[in-house]
């Protein structure tokens, strides 16, 4: 018989809230944009019809309302895999935990997860202003080293060829994004996205302090795999897929891709595809 889970472990507020997110049970959509940027909230919000959750606390900011007559929720998470590590949990947790009894629910609810980021390209032919759908994340952190993740054959061929090409202590992992969502987004171009745990020495930039890997974007770009190639650097991809997965729900990362690490430019006006971003993913999400 299942035990109530722990004060310690499942905390929260003095109202009953999630620790993190401050949220309660039924102030959140099934379906969810989540976002790096808490600023980028209310860039997506104004488009809804009406508003009916605003929530804040840290990074994390939550609106919740219709648009076109459909229920969504937009969540910020902050930069990184460890945001992204406690978002996923909590936000599971709104729907497949009993708050009252502190149990696991019997019939787990499977959401829809779609992230809106921006991404540096790592490929020529992937200028600036475009947009890419994720069709695998590539962690180079160790986040799933403190989880059990199942992995298919083509995802543990790209990790274990990473390892070896980057001489890498650890065993990155990859997965791939939702076969449904991917195909709902199809028109996009579609690559492995490199999820890095920092923005400079990981992503190979050289500030005042020297990456370990210097060449890192000629290291993963000749890797020759038939998941595809790798496409862009960023910084939540695959904790997202990887957490998806374990969590039972539907995931997708779109990229702005607002520069080019091997052209070396940058776009001139971001904003705006940003905002292209957010209109095809409300058009059709």
């Amino acid at each position: 018989m299942a035990k109530p889970l722990p004060e310690s472990e499942f905390i929260l507020n003095a109202d009953g809230s999630l620790y993190h997110l401050n949220l309660l049970p039924g102030q959140v959509a099934e379906t969810v944009i989540a976002v790096g940027d808490p600023e980028r909230v209310g860039k997506i919000s104004r488009h809804f019809d009406s508003l009916e959750v605003q929530v804040q606390k840290r990074e994390f900011v939550t609106h919740t309302g219709t648009y076109k007559g459909k229920r969504l929720s937009v969540i910020s998470t902050g930069m990184g895999t460890d945001n992204v590590e406690i978002f996923m949990t909590e936000l599971d947790a709104l729907f497949n935990v009993d708050f009252r009894t502190r149990l696991p629910k019997e019939t787990a609810t499977r959401l829809t997860i779609v992230r809106l980021g921006t991404s540096g390209s790592m490929l020529p032919t992937l200028p600036e202003d475009s947009i890419l759908a994720s069709s695998y994340g590539l962690g180079l952190d160790t986040l799933m080293t403190f989880y059990t993740l199942p992995q298919h054959p083509e995802e543990r061929i790209v990790a274990q060829h990473t390892k070896e090409r980057l001489d890498l202590p650890f065993l990155p992992y990859c997965v791939k994004g939702s076969e449904e969502l991917l195909a709902r987004f199809g028109d996009l171009p579609q690559g492995i996205t490199v999820t890095c745990p920092g923005f400079y020495g990981p992503q190979g930039r050289h500030i005042r302090l020297a990456p370990g890997i210097p060449d890192i974007l000629s290291k993963l770009s000749s890797i020759r795999v038939e998941a595809g190639v790798f496409s862009n650097f960023e910084m939540e991809t695959a904790g997202y897929y990887a957490m998806g997965r374990l969590l039972g729900h539907d995931m997708l990362s779109l990229n702005a891709i607002v520069g080019n690490r091997i052209t070396k430019r940058f776009s001139k006006n971001p904003k705006a595809l940003i905002e292209s971003l957010i209109s095809l993913a409300l058009e059709k999400i």
